[in-house]
């Protein structure tokens, strides 16, 4: 069947009035919805944003309790990658690479700070080291059994210093039966230095001295046996011996103190990094209680 539309003109004018009202119905409908669509869009941004807002002002409120999480574990990995290397003696070239690693990882906290000269003061013990003039004294104790090396301090001496001090490179060395066994005798290398940029130090020695002589027991009882009465000589050769030291003053042949320039590349209250500018070796530091 046929469906037949009405095609009067009064029929037409109130289809148009129909379909020109649902249009505008329908045109209101989807401005509102669009309208309210966006609205609730921008709130939803607006409460993220505020969320993200709110983080990063409780992270910044507390911007030690993370960080200084993350360093601990990080001084940790450097720390426990040096442990069986008998403080660079011994080492693999993976090892090496790894080590540079995590020197690297605990540098970046500290890049960018001038060095703390208060923080800096004080005595150091060396951990680890791949400078070839410390390498060497390990190397001849290694090999020589009639040569010792106890331990290596660095000693840095600028409290209320702005702009320097005096360093002290200490070495603890002993022969087995003629000296106390690792601390018969101390190797002092002092030099005055100045901070020349941000992290740079620059060294000028001064001189070496040989201090602290400790003979053995054995040797004590050579000189002066226990059984018998200690002479005045002998009481004073004993003394001559304690009391004996060496001083060398470290010049080039133009009379001018040799000096060097040292990266002091990480430090905080128990451990200090550095490196010695011109390819002269890196070297990690932990504190130490003070030699005198």
């Amino acid at each position: 069947m046929d469906l037949a539309f009405p095609s009067s003109p009064l029929c037409l004018k109130t289809l148009n009035s129909h379909v020109t009202r649902s249009s505008s119905f329908i045109s209101l409908f989807s401005t509102t919805t669009t309208a309210t669509t966006t609205t609730t869009r921008l709130r939803k941004f607006s409460n993220i944003s505020f969320t993200i807002s709110s983080l990063a002002t409780t992270l910044s409120s507390q911007p030690h309790a993370y960080d200084s999480t993350q360093l601990e574990n990080k001084k940790h990995q450097l720390l426990t990658s040096i442990q069986d290397t008998q403080r660079g003696l011994f080492t693999t070239p993976l090892q090496r690479s790894s080590i540079e690693e995590a020197l690297v990882n605990v540098e970046g906290y500290n890049r960018g700070e001038p060095i703390n000269l208060a923080k800096l003061d004080g005595t150091w013990r060396l951990q680890y080291t791949s400078a070839p003039d410390v390498l060497v004294l390990l190397e001849a104790a290694a090999r020589l059994p009639f040569f010792q090396v106890g331990q290596i301090f660095q000693k840095f001496e600028c409290s209320g210093q702005s702009n320097g001090g005096v360093i002290r490179n200490v070495v603890q060395w002993s022969i087995p039966n003629l000296l106390e066994e690792q601390e018969g005798a101390t190797l002092l290398v002092s030099a005055n230095f100045t901070v020349v940029s941000m992290r740079n130090i620059y060294l000028k020695f001064q001189e070496i001295t040989v201090q602290d002589i400790k003979i053995s027991e054995e040797v004590q009882a050579l000189i002066a046996p226990a059984l018998l009465p200690r002479s005045f000589i002998t009481l004073q050769i004993l003394q001559f011996l304690r009391a004996f030291k060496v001083e060398i003053p470290v010049t080039n042949p133009g009379r001018e103190s040799v000096g060097g320039l040292y990266y002091l590349s990480y430090l905080d209250d128990n451990i200090l990094l550095g490196r010695a500018v011109g390819g002269g070796g890196i070297f990690v530091f932990t504190r130490s209680q003070s030699l005198y």
